[in-house]
């Protein structure tokens, strides 16, 4: 079983994310997935997360992710509002960040994860989509840990999205599964 736990800001598609991941595990690649979203205020630009149980056997809970084992930020200014994105980590979790900023990647150093992913995933969604909507792009990143392949993703993403913009969200994606850097 792997959890993971995605934090952004209301309207960057976190949620959405979190959905496309379990189609692309359940669909593509033969696994079990449960999706569990927490809207929080549910308004544009508020914090929001959402909770994802992945397995090879049947996910017979349905409940938030407490100890995460990867923990993905679209946002990392989400720390700035209050939001601890290390809570309930262990020593083997694992960090993929929406940034290339050395600052910002500093500032989560302090967290203790055993590897931090990242990529300015919203730039490559500006180019790609049109839209600083970086959920397709944070899932890209997501694929270089590992843990789902991209061409599931890119499969997910299309079905989500439909021709057009599932074509440009997938190609979003690809582009930062290329460009994710490990720390």
């Amino acid at each position: 079983m792997v959890e993971l736990k995605f934090y952004g800001i209301g309207g960057q598609g976190m949620v959405t994310a979190g959905k496309i991941l379990s189609e692309a595990v359940s669909l593509y690649e033969g696994k079990y997935a449960i999706t569990v979203p927490s809207y929080g205020a549910e308004r544009r630009g508020a914090p929001v997360n959402t909770s994802i149980i992945l397995d090879d056997e049947p996910v017979l809970v349905n409940s938030f992710v407490y100890n995460p084992d990867i923990v993905l930020v679209s946002d990392p200014s989400i720390i700035d509002k209050g939001v601890d994105v290390s809570e309930g980590i262990h020593e083997d979790s694992i960090l993929v960040l929406n940034t290339e900023d050395e600052k910002v990647l500093d500032a989560y150093k302090k967290y203790d994860f055993k590897e931090i992913y990242y990529v300015d995933a919203t730039r490559i969604a500006l180019d790609n989509i049109g839209k600083g909507i970086p959920n397709g792009s944070m899932l890209g990143a997501l694929a270089a840990t590992g843990i789902v392949k991209i061409d599931s993703v890119e499969s997910a993403i299309k079905i989500t999205f439909g021709e057009k913009a599932g074509e440009k969200n997938a190609r979003a994606a690809r582009e930062a599964y290329e460009q994710t850097k490990k720390m």
